[in-house]
């Protein structure tokens, strides 16, 4: 499958739509602009790979402070073809200003406001991920 036809495939903004599995996790596309919300994934990491544009991912708390142990709360920049792993049980927000494409890896399942969250907004998608129809994103 191509990412370009995948992401090509709909408009929704934070609303992942999963590209195939492996083992028992999902491959997920998204389109992002602006902010997302706080939120927490008591259990699991979560990998972002950003495919086109600029990702930021604010990152809070006594675990999220660098390996210099500074402030508990910090911004990871990510550029086109960066890919981050937010640890387990780290409080984050994904967000870009400009808007980018990103690939994230992580359980078949996992939900994407996680199992902590702000209360969520009518411009995030609260969802375990939609299956693209993949007949017409085949290449």
């Amino acid at each position: 499958m191509e990412l370009a036809k995948a992401l090509g495939s709909f408009e929704q903004l934070w609303s992942p739509r999963i590209v195939t599995r492996v083992n028992d996790y999902d491959v997920r596309v998204a389109k992002v602009a602006g902010e997302h919300i706080w939120h927490v994934h008591d259990d699991t990491d979560e990998f972002f790979l950003v495919v086109e544009g600029e990702l930021h991912i604010a990152l809070r708390g006594a675990q999220a402070a660098g390996a210099d142990g500074g402030a508990e709360e910090r911004t990871v920049v990510l550029p086109k073809g960066a890919v981050f792993v937010v640890p387990r049980g780290v409080e984050h927000r994904p967000s870009s200003p400009g808007g980018a494409s990103i690939l994230m890896f992580e359980p078949t399942g996992t939900p994407t406001v996680g199992d902590r969250h702000d209360p969520i907004p009518d411009h995030v998608d609260a969802t375990t991920g939609h299956t693209l129809d993949l007949a017409e994103t085949a290449g």
